[in-house]
């Protein structure tokens, strides 16, 4: 039996589009009859002129490679009786074939030079993916978050693209050797049934918990979206908060923003570095941070700020980080955790102050006394404060912050006039 070379590569390509259908049009040799199969946007047909040979036309939005004619009578003959074959023996069986065959380009794969070898490699990526149910590709991106980089390894997917998209104005180019940590999916969880608790952390009924555990000599932190609620996701650190992978129950956004977000804040504990509860506002190219309980008002009055102060815009409404710089000046960043308000901004300014606000019947502010204003910060961040070289890192930083920017009780009603005293204090 004599194979035909280049009737096999050519259905190769046809059997790896996006929508794999097969259309085999035969012509038996004194009849004019044909047998066909669905087969689109490809179509394997005889010739007109010659009953022996099979001709190939591939068209529509597939790379071109043109019509392939046979002279030599073909593999597949019309006493056949043909039968559409599953797609995953068809795809493994030409994809079999393919490296009896050697490379005529000495381009990249993924190069567009239409060449066959060049659009087969890229089919077999687009097979596994999504014929072979069982085998994840994942995709690993860089971000630099106030001028601090680290890795997300996720499975790829239109459902992890859109997870992703507040990250996006923070992406950078890879490169591990300058990541401080990376977190990444684990689709099989290991059996943690002799973890060791620690610690439990929670600011109330309706607020996130945290339970802190050991494990084979790593952390265990598990998440629960309100005091009594179950876990919703976990995830495990190595003690030096260099690499977390973690899994959810119910949302890959929620579980991947806790462990990205904690990571973060315990990989720059040692670097002035701290990510705080907080709405920032920009004004003259200042931020000026709104601190308070959840429910206080931070977003409500960083919007009566841009709504009745011209020139005012917002840089982050949940999440933005504090950084002393080398020079000692204090600067704001933005991040991609903004809580409900979607501001993700790659953006930094100076802190020009930090306001803690309190609901009340009339609007009036003061000036902080180092003691009150600490308080307030220290509630204002996260981490593991029992682990003591983090926390010597955390309180460094506050004591630094505290000696350059200047801080602020605001008791104030939901209105512009609230927003213009505050405005006016502070920026004096």
């Amino acid at each position: 039996m004599e194979f035909n070379v280049q009737a096999a590569m050519a259905a190769g390509v046809a059997f790896h589009t996006h929508h794999v259908v097969a259309v085999f049009q035969m012509r038996k040799a004194k009849k004019d009859s044909q047998k066909s199969l669905p087969f689109s946007p490809c179509a394997i047909r005889s010739s007109s002129k010659n009953s022996g040979t099979i001709a190939i036309n591939i068209n529509g939005a597939m790379p071109h490679v043109g019509h392939a004619a046979v002279s030599k009578p073909p593999l597949i003959n019309a006493n056949m009786i043909l039968r559409p074959l599953p797609s995953r023996v068809l795809c493994l069986f030409f994809f079999a074939i393919l490296p009896l065959f050697p490379r005529k380009s000495t381009k990249n794969v993924g190069s567009d030079d239409g060449s066959f070898w060049d659009f087969a490699e890229k089919s077999r990526y687009i097979t596994e993916k999504h014929y072979f149910c069982k085998k994840y590709y994942r995709m690993k991106n860089c971000y630099k978050v106030a001028g601090h980089k680290f890795a997300i390894v996720l499975p790829d997917g239109e459902q992890v693209t859109e997870v992703l998209k507040p990250y996006e104005p923070f992406l950078m180019e890879c490169d591990d050797d300058d990541c401080l940590f990376s977190v990444e999916l684990k689709e099989e969880w290991p059996d943690t049934s002799d973890k060791e608790k620690i610690t439990m952390s929670c600011e109330g009924l309706l607020f996130l918990r945290f339970d802190f555990y050991e494990w084979q000599g790593k952390w265990l932190v598990e998440v629960a979206p309100t005091y009594e609620a179950p876990v919703a996701c976990s995830f495990i650190t190595d003690k030096a908060f260099k690499k977390a992978v973690f899994q959810t129950a119910i949302s890959l956004r929620f579980a991947l923003d806790i462990t990205a977000k904690f990571m973060f804040a315990m990989s720059t504990a040692c670097l002035n570095t701290i990510r705080v509860h907080s709405s920032v506002t920009v004004k003259d190219g200042k931020g000026y941070l709104f601190f308070g309980k959840s429910g206080t008002g931070k977003s409500t009055h960083s919007q009566l700020w841009i709504n009745n102060i011209e020139g005012c815009e917002l840089l982050n409404d949940d999440n933005p980080v504090l950084r002393v710089e080398d020079n000692g000046e204090v600067r704001v960043y933005g991040s991609p955790w903004s809580g409900k308000t979607p501001c993700y901004r790659n953006l930094d300014f100076p802190a020009g102050a930090i306001v803690d606000l309190h609901q009340a019947k009339e609007n009036r502010i003061r000036t902080l006394s180092i003691v009150e204003a600490y308080a307030v910060l220290y509630v204002s961040f996260s981490g593991f404060r029992f682990i003591k070289e983090a926390a010597d890192g955390f309180f460094a930083t506050c004591e630094k912050i505290l000696g350059k920017v200047p801080c602020y009780s605001l008791d104030c009603l939901p209105n512009a006039e609230a927003a213009w005293l505050c405005y006016k204090t502070v920026s004096q």
